[in-house]
């Protein structure tokens, strides 16, 4: 399945300032701009602010309000982590952040189970058949996970 590229930092946050407003979220950003500010660069050396190649790298961290509690780190090198009720989905490609945004707010996204091996998965479809899969490791479910729950 190909995504829409998105080729910036800037173009990933506008992005998801759309879905933001498409599901009446509230959004806040914060920029980390400069190879010293970043926390994926360290080919740069000690209080460097362009990379190497001359770039100006840029991070930023997006809080999504509402259930379930997101949040989206953007890291310079077009990945991307999303943490949705504590679960982390580390090292995802930058472009896959609506797609994945739209399943978790629009119900595609699940919660599954099994007694062995012991255990639960936030299951989070995408289109074109591709799925991105992590175990939670909390105890107890939070209350949008519980409701997500499907045998």
């Amino acid at each position: 399945m190909t995504h829409p590229h998105l080729p910036t930092t800037e173009s990933a946050v506008t992005a998801i300032r759309e879905i933001a407003q498409e599901y009446g979220l509230a959004m806040t950003a914060t920029h980390d701009i400069g190879a010293d500010r970043t926390s994926h660069r360290a080919a740069a050396g000690a209080f460097a602010v362009l990379d190497p190649d001359g770039s100006l790298p840029h991070e930023a961290f997006v809080e999504l309000g509402g259930s379930p509690a997101v949040t989206v780190q953007l890291f310079p090198d077009e990945d991307a982590k999303i943490t949705v009720d504590d679960v982390d989905f580390e090292d995802l490609p930058r472009d896959v952040v609506p797609a994945f945004l739209r399943s978790v707010y629009g119900g595609l996204a699940y919660v599954t189970g099994r007694f062995f091996p012991p255990g639960q998965w936030l299951i989070v479809p995408l289109p074109g058949d591709e799925t991105y899969k992590e175990l939670i490791l909390r105890t107890s479910l939070t209350p949008w996970l519980a409701r997500s729950f499907r045998s």
